[in-house]
């Protein structure tokens, strides 16, 4: 049976109240006439409370229902919101990224701008095209490793410790049911260029320093 809209339920309602039995004018004289005519007058408020009750269970198998679909769309936005939650988590994770690759980048320049440096002023050194004056651009080449070294460094330090962060709240949230954690959280492969990086600065500084490594 298809349920009655609520205009329908509406228009059942005032056609309800439009039926209500007026009240009869009785001949008080005659004791017996007028009791029969208030006894069909109640016998027909009777009839009309039986239909107003009637209108009242149609009302609330409407509110009933009502009810069953806001609870399904109150379901429904409860899983998106779970799911939007869990992509926010990934969205933060490759933000993080992102991050750890501009340290890579300027981590890299440095590098690589000092160590050239340090390496054309040695060789022109050692050939004897320059008289002098080269300790302060060796210098200064030397301070640019060691920066670009500390730089790398220090940002794989936070991108641990954000990243370590980001882990236990996601594995938090997943427990207390929350998000679905699905999706992979892989291990970091910008984290491990980043390391490969800072093996890479350190030999450039221990061939600087002390004329060992593979960059000697």
């Amino acid at each position: 049976m298809p349920r009655p809209t609520i205009d329908q339920i509406v228009a059942a309602d005032t056609a309800t109240n439009a039926n209500l039995p007026a009240i009869p004018e009785v001949d008080t004289s005659d004791a017996d006439h007028a009791s029969v005519e208030y006894s069909q007058h109640r016998t027909k408020l009777s009839t009309h409370r039986t239909a107003l009750s009637e209108h009242r269970t149609e009302l609330s198998k409407h509110r009933t229902d009502l009810s069953t679909e806001r609870t399904g769309m109150s379901t429904q936005r409860t899983e998106m919101s779970s799911r939007r939650t869990g992509m926010s988590f990934q969205r933060t994770r490759m933000s993080a990224e992102r991050t750890l690759m501009s340290v890579i980048r300027t981590a890299l320049s440095l590098i690589s701008f000092g160590f050239t440096i340090y390496q054309f002023f040695e060789h022109m050194q050692q050939k004897s095209a320059l008289n002098g004056g080269t300790h302060a651009a060796r210098n200064f080449g030397m301070a640019l490793v060691y920066l670009g070294v500390a730089m790398v460094g220090v940002g794989i330090l936070y991108h641990l410790q954000f990243m370590l962060g980001l882990r236990r709240e996601r594995r938090a949230m997943k427990e207390e049911g929350l998000i679905h954690s699905q999706s992979l959280f892989p291990v970091s492969f910008t984290l491990l260029i980043a390391l490969a990086l800072l093996f890479i600065g350190i030999a450039a500084i221990a061939s600087l320093t002390f004329n060992i490594g593979p960059f000697n």
